[in-house]
């Protein structure tokens, strides 16, 4: 029993061996793999800008336009113009400002991979002021100024100096403010819309040198009379010249001096004038305020 359980481990051990034997002849099929679908889809390389207001144009590099393609910024449809097939161009329709899902799609409906694009807010153009001067003399409805330009909105604010002041939007091409009390000179002028979204600045001018409009008579007195002296920024200190001889001033009137000017207001001096003789003369006229501002040289024919 032993030799034949003996013989029994030989022949299962040969036959094993066999098997392996054939199994390594045996030719191994190879498996290829799959070949990859290139992607027909439109193609994004890049976006110039990456953001823009409405009615700013942006343009698009890439691949796999075909020959018709819309863009899109969220789910408005823009016509976009495709140039050599790898450059198109959109204008941005009028969106409110916010992050827009920006991508494209084919004539035949095959959609490119979305990029985010910024609408920014529309930036305000500030052309002119009307008028662009005023004088500092100036009252009530006469310190009325319009800005004029364009993209002006609900939201356009105007600033003055760098300090937003009221205004009064009329339209989207003119706002309406007045300008405040302030020192003679250039001013700026702008207009925003957000903060990080300005105009550029334009210059108002506040007029302090003093003009003379018209030289008239007023009352007679025993030994004087009065010259009224009409015009716009006369101040409370400006003085009189006549004939180059000084009247009043910045070191006010001399008490013990027959001859005064008095200020009425920023239109009206009085000049009481004192003549040795009835006869009309000619003579010279000038209003120079303390800031050595003069106004024309008048020539005037009294006693």
């Amino acid at each position: 029993m032993k030799n034949i359980a003996a013989i029994l481990v030989v022949v299962t051990c040969c036959l094993a061996g066999n098997t392996a034997l054939f199994a390594a002849e045996r030719p191994q099929r190879v498996m290829k793999p799959a070949a990859s679908t290139p992607d027909t889809s439109p193609a994004i390389l890049s976006i110039i800008p990456a953001q823009a207001e409405p009615g700013g144009r942006v343009t698009i590099f890439g691949a796999n336009f075909g020959g018709q393609i819309s863009a899109f910024l969220g789910s408005v449809e823009i016509p976009a113009k495709v140039t050599d097939g790898r450059q198109l161009e959109f204008t941005v329709p009028p969106l409110d400002a916010g992050l827009y899902a920006l991508y494209l799609k084919r004539g035949d409906g095959v959609v490119g991979r979305a990029y985010n694009f910024s609408v920014l807010p529309l930036r305000p153009v500030l052309i002119a002021l009307s008028p662009d001067k005023i004088s500092s003399c100036a009252q009530g409805g006469e310190r009325d100024v319009t800005a004029v330009g364009r993209n002006f909105g609900e939201t356009t604010f105007l600033f003055f100096d760098n300090a937003s002041i009221k205004s009064r939007v009329l339209s989207p091409e003119a706002i309406a403010f007045r300008v405040p009390q302030v020192t003679g000179g250039l001013h700026q002028i702008m207009v925003k819309n957000s903060p990080e979204n300005a105009s550029v600045q334009l210059a108002l001018e506040i007029e302090t040198k003093p003009e003379i409009s018209q030289v008239t008579r007023g009352n007679e007195y025993v030994n004087y009379y009065e010259l009224l002296i009409e015009g716009k920024n006369f101040q409370q200190n400006s003085a009189l010249y006549v004939d180059g001889l000084r009247i009043g001033g910045n070191s006010g009137q001399d008490s013990a001096a027959r001859e005064k000017v008095i200020f009425i207001d920023c239109t009206r001096l009085v000049y009481q004038r004192f003549p040795y003789s009835p006869v009309a003369k000619d003579f010279r006229l000038q209003v120079v305020n303390p800031g050595n501002e003069g106004s024309q040289v008048i020539n005037v024919s009294a006693p």
